[in-house]
């Protein structure tokens, strides 16, 4: 009876030997090693934005000893040309309106009908950066002068404008010469900005084609009235500072 108990208990022990031989893994077995996990990354395709140009404004002084004017970029023939140094004996300069075929540049112009264009050869003249623009209000009586073409303030004046006879011009122009006056004490303060634009009434004023100016005056008492012939006056102090950030090249907008 006890001989039959052993030989049971020993043939359990043998199959639990061989069960768990078959269920655990021997030392030489080797694990299957998890497959490595890839990543695809996607790049976003680059941008690119051009910066704002540095200057909102573009000023052209003649090079040469005279700028061939053409009626159209690429034209062969001019419809006429101008003096540098001008008839006044200062450099002659342009406002770029456009850039056009290379080579080539709409310019405004300092002459008669107000607002006239040309196109010139870019290799007559050097262009140069214009940061500034001019707003003349002829009912405030108030001349303001922005920053580019945004709303930033930068000087702010009371003028006086034309008489109703001779009305200040309206229209987009630009500054053409600036002129540190000799007698600071005179009719025209310390400095003239000549403004390419001319009058509506006079066709000759002074010895000159009636052509308009930003400049000072020595009757101050004026400012805020309608009394020149068609200038802009400002009071000294104000001509002065004006004439700091407003160089040749610098638009000038009048307007009722």
């Amino acid at each position: 009876m006890r001989s039959r108990r052993y030989l049971a208990a020993a043939i359990v022990v043998v199959l639990c030997s061989a069960l768990a031989s078959l269920i655990w893994p021997r030392s030489s077995t080797k694990v299957a090693a998890a497959a490595p996990t890839t990543t695809t990354t996607t790049i976003a395709p680059t941008t690119t934005t051009a910066p704002p140009p540095a200057h909102a404004f573009e000023a052209a002084d003649a090079v040469v000893p005279e700028v061939a004017l053409f009626d159209a970029a690429g034209a062969t023939d001019s419809t006429g040309s101008l003096p540098n140094p001008t008839i006044e004996h200062v450099p002659l300069a342009f406002l770029v309106k456009a850039h056009g075929p290379p080579g080539w540049l709409q310019v405004q112009v300092s002459r008669r009908p107000n607002g006239s264009t040309a196109w010139i050869h870019q290799s007559d003249v050097a262009l140069r950066p214009v940061d500034n623009r001019i707003k003349v209000e002829v009912a405030a009586h108030k001349l303001t002068v922005y920053k580019g073409t945004s709303s930033q303030v930068l000087f702010e004046a009371p003028v006086a404008d034309g008489a109703p006879a001779t009305p200040t011009p309206l229209g987009d122009f630009f500054v053409d010469v600036v002129v540190r006056v000799d007698r600071p004490s005179g009719a025209y303060g310390p400095y003239q900005l000549s403004v390419a634009g001319f009058s509506d009434v006079l066709q000759t004023f002074g010895g000159g084609p009636g052509q308009i100016a930003i400049h000072g005056t020595n009757h101050p008492e004026l400012i805020g009235k309608y009394v020149s012939n068609g200038c802009v006056r400002l009071n000294n102090d104000d001509i002065t500072a004006l004439a700091q950030i407003a160089p040749v090249g610098t638009p000038v907008e009048i307007v009722a």
